[in-house]
This record gives structure tokens, sequence and C-alpha cells, in this order.
């Protein structure tokens, strides 16, 4: 089993976007002296929700402030870029940090992101699987040349080559944000490593790994690549000597944040979103993660794991809003939590 952190750059109500940005940078230096597995980068645009907007940016900073961490995105937003331009930036970061980055790619949602980089609303509603394959083919291939409806280009060669690394690995690990069982086909028959949200429990997950699995035998997959598969889980953890005051902490300061940062969010084409209560949606949280004692943190990770199938965990350590308060929370799950998993 292997445990991260999952870093969102949050912005908290009376706090500055610098502030924010800090502490995540942070949170990625005390994981690595905490002896966690990874820092997992989210990506958002004109929100304080998260203040990152450009994950491979941070993963870049943060893959030359560790030497042994691993770093991946959660997610880089594929519909907003060229694929072609992500591919060669986490070719550039596979080599030059030795096999330690990841790549997560998502659909993203129908914000106005899509205006302001000029994408349009068709390459989020219909795009996402071309963008994946064109993504994949460069990562994996010495030469790429496209034909497709939103994407053509005569052939050119792939530089820097990822699979010329002097890493264990071909190229950059990919996985792909999964949220419906479209997306988990698409993950499924490609081979790729699901990241699943934490919004989700563990008889969703469970059963998003029992499709994946489906999908990717239909495919043809090789049976240990499907034995093999390392998904991972998104999820909040917060540690305290009792399981009531884990809790506490979140509800005071998770809520403010939502909903700020939720509210902020506007859609391309003027559709009705629904909201979900701050509070309700900290309090489910607190009852679907590692939200306790170290005890219950790593029991829970366990049973997880054990029901979902699911090896890797992403968790949000900075659900209090203060930086003090996260580096003893990811201190505290290296130095309390983990020795129970391991």
């Amino acid at each position: 089993m292997r445990v991260g952190s999952f870093v969102l750059a949050a912005q908290f109500p009376g706090q500055g976007q610098g502030e924010a940005l800090h502490r995540a940078v942070r949170t990625a230096e005390v994981a690595e002296e905490a002896g966690l597995d990874a820092v997992w980068l989210a990506e958002h645009h004109f929100v304080p929700y998260g203040t990152c907007p450009s994950a491979v940016t941070l993963a870049a900073l943060l893959l030359g402030r560790t030497r042994r961490l691993r770093v991946g995105t959660a997610v880089s937003v594929l519909p907003t870029v060229h694929p072609v331009a992500l591919g060669e930036q986490a070719a550039l970061l596979h080599v030059t940090s030795g096999g330690r980055f990841t790549l997560g790619v998502g659909r993203g949602g129908p914000w106005v992101d899509l205006e302001v980089f000029g994408s349009g609303l068709d390459a989020y509603e219909h795009g996402f699987p071309e963008s994946l394959e064109l993504l994949m083919r460069w990562l994996r291939e010495p030469a790429v040349s496209a034909s497709g409806p939103r994407f053509s280009f005569r052939e050119v060669p792939v530089v820097p080559r990822p699979s010329e690394a002097l890493t264990e690995a071909p190229g950059p690990e990919v996985v792909v944000a999964c949220t419906s069982p479209a997306s988990v086909r698409l993950a499924a028959e490609r081979g790729l490593a699901m990241l699943l949200g934490m919004h989700v429990g563990d008889e969703e997950k469970a059963e998003m790994v029992a499709l994946w699995r489906q999908h990717a035998r239909a495919a043809g997959r090789p049976a240990e690549e499907i034995l093999g598969a390392a998904h991972v889980s998104a999820g909040v953890c917060q540690i305290a000597d009792r399981r009531t005051d884990a809790v506490e902490t979140l509800t005071k300061a998770m809520p403010g944040w939502l909903k700020q940062g939720l509210e902020a969010h506007t859609t391309v084409d003027g559709r009705f979103r629904s909201m979900r209560d701050p509070l309700a949606y900290t309090e489910l949280l607190c009852g679907l993660h590692p939200v306790g004692t170290p005890r219950l943190c790593a029991d829970r990770l366990a049973a997880t794991s054990e029901r979902t199938g699911i090896s890797r965990f992403a968790l949000l350590t900075e659900g209090s809003g203060d930086l003090a308060a996260t580096e003893e929370n990811v201190r505290r799950l290296g130095a309390e939590v983990l020795p129970h998993l391991r």
C-alpha cells in the first residue's frame, strides 16, 4: 500500500493566494521527510477552491525540491490543453526526474476555462477520447502524426523520447480520473489505472474497479496487468488523539473554503449546476475517510484497500487550512499511521 498527500493549494477564507501555494509546497517537502510515497497536485483555474493553475509546473518545482518522492498531477485537464504539449512536458519531467513523475489526466468540467483557452464546449463533451489517444501515442511512440476531428498534423519526431530515459519505466505513468462508466471503460481499454474521487465511498469504488477489470479483460489486456493495476483513491485525512477533535478541525475550516471555492465555478454555457451543502459534504468526507486517531486512520485505509482492491491513496491533509497544522498532520500520517500499514 502506498500513501500520498493530495495537494489542492486551497485558499481558505481570509488567506492570500501566495499563502495557499506556500502551504502546497511545504506539504510536499514535509511529505518526503515524513516518509510518504507521493504528492498529487490538483489543477484549477480562476477559483479559490485551488490556486494551482498548472499541475505540471508545480510538479516540476517539487521534483526539483525532493529526491525520493513521486509527484503526480491529479489532474491535468485535457480539454483545455493540446495533448502534444502536455505530452512533451510529461516526457521532460519523466526523463529529468529519473521516472518519479506520474501524469494524471481528466476531463474536467463545463467551466469557463473552455472559453478562455479557446477549446470550446465540444472538447469537454466529445473530445476527451481523441485527446487521450493522442497523448498516449506521444508518450509511447518515436514519431506521431494525427488526422482526427480536433487534431490534425504531419508526422513529427517525439523529443525528448521518454522511452529512452534511464529509468525502469518505458515512459511516464498515466492515470485517468474516472467519474462515469464511460471513463472507466476508456481507461480500462488502454490499461491505465484510475484515480477515483473523494466524494464516493468504498462500495462505489469497488464497483468501478470491478467494471474496469471487466472492460480490461474484454479489451484483451494481459492478466498480470489487470491484477497489478495500481488504482488511486482520493480522500481526506485528519489525525488527532480523539476522533471528535479531528472531525471538529475539519468541520470548522472546510465548509467556508468549500462554499467560496465551489460557488466561484462558472459554467461556459450558463447551464444549471447544483451545489453541495458545504457542511454536509464535510461531514460526509469525515465519515468516508481516515479522520480520527492514528489507529482508526490506519484501519480505515486498510479496510478500503481490502474492500476495493485499491493500493494507492491520495489524502487531502490541508483540511485545517493552517500551515502548521497541515505540517503536523502530514508528519503524524508518516510517523503514526504508515507503520500500521507496512
